[in-house]
């Protein structure tokens, strides 16, 4: 990246250079899970079976998770405002591409070219704060990429849930048709030209652009699928976690061997960025893995259907814009340590008082804990985020918010494994202790199946048992995000009344 605006203050042509840079971030991260509440309908439509149709989701994620980390060399090349504009235009024409797919492998081809396009736009929407904003005004560009990272997520299956019910799937895509014409204009006008570097292919990393092809793509496969295919149990996920580890091996040799490595892992090592890449990964998990569990429960307990299970799960937003205001006076005053410590804290909370919830719980009784939670991703989040960028120097910015963004999607994944291991464990271990406790041989129990019947009987048990197994899921997520509190010990605080710069 080149060096921050030396401009007091920004001119109309940064601010729209950022505005776009937001616009892009916000529109891949919400077609990360725009299709999630569509996916019964496209499946349908498209002839694919359940098992097939989750790879329209996982598509798009393998290909976005590998593209993120590579960002920062593909920006050298070609610098910021080309890059930009190239892949802004392919994610639209792939972005077409699915809307009219009527088939599985054409769908497929589409997401993954809007992943790895949309991998793009994430990391490069700091670049532009950086590039494009004196200090003093970088922390308003901070706030509004936190808009992307936790609001994208969020409005995804809402906006594509009220498509789907109101207007057609198909638009769930082509919405971002008129929203990619847009950013074109915002970028044309906002950034400035920079020259194509193309002698940096001759020196490519080969050996670490394949590792991150390999490894990333092949993790994430195994933990979207591995639950489902009864993980080591099968050929093709032991198959995958080899070449994984292939990946891994190859990018490591390519800190040795690549004049240029594509991303350098030695930041990795320093003691302030370690604290931020594993924060993210745990944040990562407890967000995804929170927008994953709430509508599973309020459809399987109180029988929602996905528009009312989204309008829940968007409580969590508003307190999080409302702070978002905030964030450039606070972050010059507060130790970012405590404020990252208090979000984890107050994230950890809202987990613990879900746990509490029972068989008659419903969209009301999440209230409370949507709103902590929604205070929660403001501290924890957006702090973190300015750890992240000052936790490494100028030079090594671009391979900081590439892992930084990465290890967050890479937590999603992990969350939703550890989620998919557990549930299915632990409704089945609650429902075979409930049944233990009601013999047939007991008065209650003889009571109960003549007055209420057998079945009926079955279906309480196995009621009760999901509302237990998902409590155990709140227990876990919200110990996991209190264990991680001492990490921040590890963080790089910033001076207070210091004027915040993104590391360029």
């Amino acid at each position: 990246m080149g060096a921050p605006a030396s401009e007091e203050r920004a001119d109309l042509g940064a601010w729209l250079a950022v505005a776009g840079g937001t616009v892009g971030a916000l529109m891949a991260t919400l077609d990360t899970s725009i299709i999630n509440a569509a996916l019964p309908t496209i499946q349908g439509e498209i002839g694919a079976s359940g098992s097939e149709g989750t790879w329209i989701s996982t598509a798009y994620l393998v290909a976005e998770i590998v593209m993120i980390p590579m960002a920062g060399w593909f920006e050298k090349i070609f610098g910021l405002r080309t890059f930009l504009l190239i892949v802004t235009v392919l994610f639209t024409i792939f972005s077409m591409l699915c809307g009219v797919a009527h088939d599985l492998n054409l769908m497929i081809v589409g997401r993954v070219g809007q992943g790895f396009t949309g991998g793009a736009m994430i990391p490069t929407a700091l670049s532009i704060v950086a590039t494009r904003l004196p200090a003093r005004e970088q922390p308003i560009g901070v706030a509004l990429f936190g808009v992307t990272a936790v609001l994208g997520p969020i409005l995804g299956p809402v906006l594509g849930g009220w498509l789907t019910e109101n207007v057609s799937w198909h638009y769930a895509f082509f919405l971002n048709v008129p929203i990619g014409i847009g950013l074109l204009a915002l970028l044309v006008l906002g950034l400035r030209g920079q020259k194509t570097r193309w002698g940096m292919f001759a020196e490519a990393d080969v050996l670490g652009l394949l590792g991150l092809l390999l490894g990333l793509g092949g993790l994430t496969i195994v933990l979207e699928d591995g639950q489902r295919d009864r993980w080591f149990e099968s050929e093709q996920i032991c198959i995958l976690s080899l070449v994984s580890l292939f990946g891994f091996v190859l990018l490591a040799a390519g800190q040795f061997v690549a004049k240029r490595p594509v991303i350098r892992l030695s930041i990795l090592f320093q003691r302030s960025f370690g604290g931020v890449f594993l924060l993210s990964l745990m944040l990562g998990a407890a967000l995804y893995g929170m927008l994953y569990i709430i509508p599973q429960f309020l459809a399987q307990v109180a029988g929602y259907n996905a528009e009312q299970a989204g309008n829940v799960a968007m409580i969590s937003g508003v307190p999080t814009i409302i702070m978002l205001t905030v964030f450039p006076i606070l972050v010059r005053w507060i130790d970012l340590r405590l404020a990252v410590a208090f979000g984890l804290l107050l994230f950890g909370a809202s987990c613990f008082l879900d746990a509490g919830l029972t068989a008659d719980a419903a969209g009301p009784q999440f209230f409370g804990s949507q709103v902590v939670r929604g205070f929660a991703q403001f501290f924890s989040m957006l702090f973190l985020n300015q750890a992240a960028t000052s936790a490494v120097a100028h030079e090594l910015a671009e391979d900081a918010s590439g892992l930084f963004n990465a290890a967050r999607n890479l937590g999603g994944s992990i969350g939703l494994a550890v989620i998919g291991a557990l549930q299915e464990q632990r409704t089945s271990f609650h429902a075979s202790r409930i049944a233990e406790s009601l013999s047939a041989n007991s008065v209650i129990g003889q009571d109960a199946i003549a007055s209420q019947g057998l079945a009926h009987i079955d279906q309480q048990i196995h009621s009760q048992a999901v509302v237990m197994a998902f409590s155990d899921l709140y227990w876990v997520f919200g110990i996991g995000l209190v264990l991680m509190i001492p990490l921040v010990l590890l963080l790089k605080p910033l001076p207070k009344g210091a004027s915040v710069s993104l590391a360029a």
